[in-house]
Formats: C-alpha cells, structure tokens, sequence
C-alpha cells in the first residue's frame, strides 16, 4: 500500500506495512490536517483509532512512520528529536510503526513548519 504525503512546497511517497494500523490508515485516506513539529519529528492528529500493537516502540529509525495513540497522530521520524540521546528518533512513547517513506530527503523535511497543511492520498 502507498501512500502520498503532500506538502506546501514538498511530495513524497510512503510505503504502508500491511498491518492492522497500516490497513487503518489507508482505508481512512483521504485527509487533510496541519502538522506539528517535535525535534526532528513531523506528527499531526489523523482520524483513526486504533491500539499499540505488540511490536509498538519509542526508538525508531530515520524515514519511519509511526501511529502515536496519544492523539491520535501519525508521524514521520527523520532524525533526533527532544528525548532523543544521540542522532536516532525516539518518539514521545511507543508508536505503532506503520510504513516508511520510499525517500528521506532531510532539508525538504527540515522545511515543514508548524501550521503548515499536509494532505495524505492514495496514488492515482
């Protein structure tokens, strides 16, 4: 399953795992929201409920995507974040890891502010 994450100024594709939150997310495609950033994390609230799986986990790797309950968000980990100790993301608490972007482009990444909109789809 893809996806495609689109930005003001920035595109990118996704890769969804086929697990429970993967398959959540992409049946809830499309959706629109503003996103939040946390460190090197870009994280915003989407419209799907569903519980941490047994592999859920803090420490993640760079162009991850994770399903934060808390919220309930999905983020994107490109590198450190504020409870990070070295240069590896580490979310806020355990994250469903749901996909990974197919590129991790680290200053179009650096360049998404708070506020900004970012709409998620399905390819065409």
């Amino acid at each position: 399953m893809k996806v495609i994450i689109r930005f003001a100024a920035y595109r990118v594709e996704a890769k969804l795992y086929d697990t429970p939150t993967g398959r959540a997310i992409y049946h809830a495609l499309p959706f629109q929201r503003n996103v939040n950033r946390w460190g090197d994390e870009i994280y915003f609230e989407i419209p799907v409920q569903t519980p941490l799986e047994a592999n859920a986990k803090a420490e993640v790797s760079v162009g991850e995507l994770g399903y934060w309950p808390n919220m309930p968000a999905f983020c994107i980990f490109f590198g450190p974040t504020p409870v990070s100790s070295g240069s590896t993301p580490v979310a806020a608490s355990p994250v469903n890891v749901f996909g990974k972007l197919l590129k991790v482009e680290l200053d179009e990444l650096r360049g998404i502010h708070d506020d900004e909109n970012v709409i998620l789809e399905r390819p065409d």
